[in-house]
């Protein structure tokens, strides 16, 4: 049974730069809102509410105790005018009436407590207080000899209306600074956000066009210098594929000359070890031709991997080659269609040329698309992956020797690779050989 694996507070964290910085700034800042907001609501709130509730308990009390003294209609009509003008009290007399009634809401404020402790506590006895119904009074029951004497008091003077006000302000105010950190934090994500789209589509071969830099003086920095970076890589593959496709070009008239004295001369064992040695340096010169054209001139575009797998294999089949092809999914992607069909022709040719059975995968993910080639030849040791993509490399001891190929192969693949944000891996292959993956991630 696996362990359970501990929590850890970064698996819950936000990834993005954008969320992390909001977070930052929101998080202290709405703590030090709760924090004073609660601290106000227990030092200020409460003391000042208890302070009134007690206050209007002993204006209660004094009026049940003046009336108490004196029981009769006219100091009744005096006490009611003595509460409503100065105290803002309304009362009532209600014989024989309950001293409990039914709440209009099932539960009050936490601080009805204070009142009622307040109240009992000057009286002696048991009161009812209600909080609960609408309007901006509470109500005071209080049993008396006659029956029930029932007190209005307006809110105001019982509970302390600065709470809800000051926290009113307090979340709008963390809300004005959520807002404006929002603002102030995308303007400044947004430019690293264009700055990486940017060197993912250099980095897939694609234009990445000129954006209007913006942000922070760092942030201008970067986006300059990637500029400048871009603009010397593409100085340098211009200059690279030039000089190939020049030094390719400019070979080909010696060597048609070489061949042609070659033809003239008597066979012999010598000329015709000259003529092999020919043959290999002008199949080097064309593989270095068609990759600097297939890197220099073409466009990218959508390309679907899947029908160029298909076209490489039923080329492969006219030569003879046992090759089976197996596609699923959505395989089209952005990229160069002669370059990647070099690639996937590439693998396929170094497996059929050194396996009887080949067979090629093309699967289409969510965030990629795979093409996978397996042979049953030899296979390749794994501390030797490496080595096979080198140029010119020749791995004799493990795979046979491929007379019509010059070393070159599985190292312009993986360049292909590379120039589309991908890459090709080498493993064992379930036919016993190996098998060779090629990975191109889809744009985001």
């Amino acid at each position: 049974m696996r362990p359970t694996p501990a929590f850890r507070l970064r698996d819950i964290m936000p990834k993005g730069l954008y969320w992390r910085t909001l977070l930052i700034i929101v998080a202290p800042a709405a703590v030090l809102q709760l924090i004073i907001t609660l601290v106000f609501l227990d030092d200020h709130w409460q003391a000042t509410s208890k302070r009134m509730s007690q206050g209007v308990a002993s204006d209660v009390a004094l009026i049940i105790q003046l009336y108490e003294r004196d029981p009769t209609p006219q100091n009744f009509a005096d006490l009611e005018r003595l509460a409503q003008r100065p105290l803002r009290l309304d009362i009532e007399l209600q014989p024989n009436a309950p001293l409990a009634l039914r709440h209009c809401r099932g539960a009050g404020s936490a601080l009805d407590g204070y009142f009622t402790h307040a109240l009992e506590g000057q009286l002696g006895r048991q009161i009812w207080y209600d909080s609960t119904c609408p309007g901006n009074q509470v109500i005071i029951r209080v049993p008396i000899a006659e029956g029930v004497l029932q007190l209005r008091a307006f809110r105001d003077r019982v509970q302390a209306r600065s709470g809800p006000l000051f926290v009113t302000w307090i979340a709008g105010a963390t809300l004005f600074l959520v807002a404006v950190s929002i603002i102030f934090i995308r303007n400044q994500v947004r430019p690293i956000e264009m700055l990486a789209a940017a060197m993912e589509r250099f980095g897939r071969g694609q234009d990445a066009g000129v954006f209007r830099v913006r942000g922070a003086r760092e942030v201008r920095g970067a986006a300059h210098a990637f500029f400048a970076m871009r603009d010397r890589i593409t100085r340098s593959i211009e200059q690279r594929s030039q000089l190939l496709a020049g030094v390719s070009h400019d070979l080909r008239t010696p060597l048609t000359r070489l061949k042609l004295q070659f033809a003239l001369m008597p066979p012999s064992p010598e000329v015709e070890d000259a003529k092999r040695d020919l043959k290999e340096m002008e199949e080097t010169l064309d593989e270095y031709l068609a990759f600097a054209k297939g890197s220099a001139e073409e466009s990218p575009a959508q390309v679907d991997v899947g029908a160029l797998a298909h076209e490489v294999v039923a080329d492969t089949k006219r030569a003879g080659a046992a090759v089976e092809v197996q596609s699923s999914g959505d395989v089209t992607t952005a990229g160069r269609a002669r370059g990647l069909k070099r690639c996937v022709a590439n693998l396929i040719d170094n497996a059929a040329a050194h396996g009887d059975r080949v067979h090629v995968g093309v699967a289409g993910e969510e965030r990629a698309v795979t093409v996978t080639v397996d042979d049953n030849g030899p296979g390749i040791p794994p501390e030797q992956y490496e080595e096979a993509f080198r140029p010119f490399s020749r791995l004799d001891a493990t795979r046979s020797r491929n007379q019509k190929g010059v070393g070159l192969g599985l190292a312009i693949a993986r360049d292909v690779a590379r120039s589309h944000g991908g890459d090709i891996i080498l493993s064992p292959s379930p036919l016993g050989g190996l098998r060779a993956t090629l990975r191109i991630p889809r744009p985001a």
